[in-house]
């Protein structure tokens, strides 16, 4: 039987723009639910503030999953943001760097626990000031696919390039904010640089756009799940 697999949100978004997704996925006989997030349960998060409540999040749900299915480990999966949160809570080191939680809090160190990481569209460096003291933590702590044990597959869209016109300003500046050059391939937000890892299983997929919420092929349409979903366990 396929692994129980989890779903995490990217920012600002809510749990309810991934039910196609964990819906497919259940289909291909994957148990899948998705972090029960709203909008309004990020904004403590904003201007660079600790992601602690959306690990609780996390956790809570990881912890549900495995007892439900009495499952020892299960796939997760990231969008966006979701993907350098998840990375946070597959460590050991503690995050608590902005002094709102102990060290026996109880909220990272899952890394025994799951089996593959799938990122997508995840921006796993930064060059805005607000959320590079948290992607710096993960940089720092857990370079590349950093646990051996673990299927790291970081899946990029290559359907927009970023110039400083019209139809293609958006891309430019968020990928100029992100990896310092606006004038390159991504997804219409991640730089496709910025969603590989070292060392993890990279794909690059023609066509894909960011967010569930664009028209277009995003990274839980059908014709792109094909390429990761083969990855999970």
């Amino acid at each position: 039987m396929p692994l129980p697999t989890v779903i995490l949100p990217g920012y600002f978004a809510g749990a309810i723009e991934y039910r196609l997704l964990e819906q497919s996925l259940q289909k291909l006989g994957f148990p899948t639910v998705t972090v029960p997030l709203r909008q309004q349960d990020w904004f403590p998060t904003v201007g660079g503030r600790s992601m602690v409540p959306i690990l609780r999040k996390i956790d809570q749900t990881v912890k549900q999953l495995r007892e439900q299915y009495n499952a020892p480990k299960v796939n997760l999966i990231g969008h966006s943001a979701g993907g350098w949160i998840a990375r946070i809570y597959l460590g050991e080191k503690p995050y608590d760097i902005h002094n709102d939680v102990t060290e026996s809090a109880g909220l990272w160190h899952a890394y025994p626990y799951v089996t593959t990481l799938v990122t997508l569209g995840t921006p796993h460096i930064s060059q805005e000031r607000w959320t590079k003291r948290n992607l710096d933590f993960v940089k720092i702590n857990y370079p590349g696919a950093f646990y051996p044990d673990v299927r790291y597959v970081c899946v990029a869209g290559k359907a927009i390039y970023g110039e400083r016109r019209l139809g293609r300003w958006l891309a430019y500046s968020s990928y100029k904010l992100t990896c310092g050059n606006g004038n390159c391939w991504g997804d219409g937000i991640t730089p496709i640089e910025a969603a590989h890892l070292v060392g993890a299983r990279n794909l690059t997929l023609d066509g894909v756009m960011h967010s569930p919420r664009r028209t277009g092929i995003w990274y839980g349409s059908p014709e792109a799940m094909e390429a990761w979903v083969p990855y999970l366990a």
